[in-house]
């Protein structure tokens, strides 16, 4: 049985079907299996819970509809939350902000559907201290001078010639949320040699297998940075995704450093975080952190 077929039916189930009453007998009953099994099955795949990947995608989509000049309340509405108060506290605690503050941030994102630009938007980043943390995972011998660099690290569990790596690191590390972390770890400064760690946030290291790479990341403060939506449902090789990543790079340090106020913390790590919100679909964004200090 090929379960990740069965994953992605249900998750199609799920797309067609977001803003109704959803269960996980329903979901379930529609890919054929008891409630129970399927349950173990996606949260093994998914790394994350059934309902909880539901409700995740419930506000993504929320978010997105913010954008088109309806009530907060009618959103709610449409998505399952009884209460604006409701609603609110669920999209703040996802996306650190209340519906009206991600309002404000991102407005423009949404307004152009050509070709993104990125000097076309105000990227404003959010500025915060995150204490130290622990990554464990699987990396990807790569170049950060050669142009695949990006591409490399965007299509590597899609493209992975192999066992699941993604399934099997959350199997294994069982990482307290869903969420997998990108760090750039030099060996040879000279030439650009480079191991790129994807991996998760442990609370430590005693999970962890022979061929897996651990760092540990210290306590700094960020610029972060979340892309601008791209649709990857269809594009399986990810270029769409790895062009954005790089275009966003690129304009941190060319365009925001400039009259930000910050420079960059080189003494600390900077790392991209990808969640369910950048796996093959219409409004994919990842995270971009940026350790930077005070000019």
């Amino acid at each position: 049985m090929n379960y990740n077929t069965v994953v992605l039916e249900s998750i199609e189930y799920i797309e067609k079907n977001i803003k109704f009453n959803l269960t996980p007998d329903m979901i379930a009953r529609k890919c054929g299996y008891s409630t129970f099994h399927f349950c173990r099955i996606f949260n093994i795949h998914k790394g994350i819970t059934l309902m909880e990947y539901v409700k995740k995608r419930r506000l993504s989509l929320a978010a997105i509809d913010l954008f088109s000049g309806k009530r907060i309340i009618d959103i709610a509405m449409d998505y399952g939350f009884d209460t604006h108060n409701g609603f609110s506290k669920a999209f703040k605690k996802e996306y650190g902000f209340t519906p009206t503050q991600y309002l404000k941030r991102m407005n423009g994102y949404f307004k152009e559907e050509s070709t993104i630009k990125i000097g076309g938007y105000i990227m404003n980043p959010i500025i915060l201290k995150k204490a130290a943390f622990k990554v464990a995972g699987y990396g990807i011998k790569t170049n950060v001078t050669n142009g695949n660099y990006t591409k490399d690290v965007a299509s590597f569990w899609d493209n992975y010639d192999g066992e699941n790596l993604e399934s099997k690191m959350y199997k294994i590390l069982n990482p307290p949320k869903h969420g997998e972390v990108g760090l750039c770890i030099p060996s040879n400064k000279e030439n650009g040699d480079a191991t790129y760690l994807l991996g998760v946030i442990v609370e430590d290291f005693k999970n962890v297998t022979e061929d897996m790479i651990t760092v540990e990341v210290p306590e700094a403060t960020y610029a972060v940075f979340t892309t601008p939506p791209v649709d990857t449902s269809d594009d399986l090789e990810q270029e769409n995704f790895a062009k954005i990543i790089k275009q966003t790079w690129k304009y941190i340090f060319e365009e925001w450093f400039k009259d930000s106020g910050y420079e960059l913390d080189e003494s600390k790590m900077d790392f991209e975080f990808y969640d369910e919100r950048c796996h093959g679909r219409k409004d994919t964004v990842m995270e971009i952190y940026v350790p930077v200090i005070k000019k």
